[in-house]
């Protein structure tokens, strides 16, 4: 029953969010350094490095000429392990708002992946649902405590991670986890593929719908999307895209965890 009334009291107020009025879209990394605990203090020429890979990512994709948003950039590196949140200005620069740890793809074991790089689209053609929290056999919650996101971006081919050279499909998701067996684990190698983030990144990205401009223009456009927030805040930028690379770096960065 609590589920069910939970649905509906997300489900009344998708149509009326209360935006959230900022300036500039930079305005936002204050706010990430307050709400997120588990951060990653990139230099100055970390984070232009990685604006660059995520501007070729983007240019690869023939999205070069997005407006103004928000990207979410995750690099898979074994000794990276990072989740980055960028913002594009109108002058086509993109500017580093935070980073935290992540945790992909471990190959190696039966179903374990190389978490697929590229550019996804995060839309409603894949729906994202919200974790139950209940633990399986092993007690472990594998989307984390009831409430956090599961972001989908559907279904990608990806190198698999046992049995030799070769593709298969595998569920591309984003999401929290448990959080007192696998979260203190995030910044290393841990998923079957898919993409492990802390649980205040998880809240922070839902909150301001930073990936969630398809579905607020569903939202929009009299769409019940119950799995948007009702306290949610979206910026002007709302954006789309989860970009992941490979810096292929050798060693552990000052930053790395």
């Amino acid at each position: 029953m609590g589920n069910i009334l939970l649905l509906a009291a997300l489900a009344l107020h998708t149509a009326s969010p209360s935006a959230l009025d900022l300036r500039s879209g930079t305005e936002l990394g204050a706010l990430f350094a307050e709400q997120v605990e588990r951060r990653l203090d990139l230099a100055g020429g970390e984070r232009s490095q990685y604006a660059q890979r995520l501007s070729a990512a983007l240019a690869s994709a023939g999205l070069a000429d997005l407006p103004p948003q928000y990207f979410v950039l995750v690099d898979i590196a074994p000794k990276a392990q990072a989740v980055m949140i960028y913002w594009k200005s109108d002058d086509g620069q993109f500017h580093f708002i935070g980073a935290s740890p992540a945790s992909t793809g471990r190959p190696g074991e039966f179903e374990h992946f190389r978490t697929p790089t590229g550019v996804f689209d995060h839309s409603i053609a894949n729906l994202d649902f919200r974790a139950e929290g209940t633990k399986n056999e092993y007690g472990v919650r594998g989307y984390g405590v009831k409430g956090m996101r599961v972001y989908d971006f559907g279904w990608q081919k990806a190198l698999r991670g046992w049995g030799g050279d070769g593709e298969s499909p595998m569920r591309l998701q984003m999401h929290a986890t448990d959080p007192d067996m696998l979260e203190p684990r995030v910044g290393t190698p841990q998923s079957k593929g898919c993409i492990r983030i802390p649980a205040a990144l998880n809240a922070f990205i839902d909150r301001y719908g930073l990936l969630d401009a398809d579905y607020e223009r569903a939202a929009a456009q009299g769409k019940h999307l119950w799995v948007l927030r009702p306290d949610r805040q979206p910026t002007p930028w709302s954006g789309r895209y989860l970009v992941i690379v490979d810096s292929a770096r050798s060693g552990h960065p000052a930053w790395a965890p």
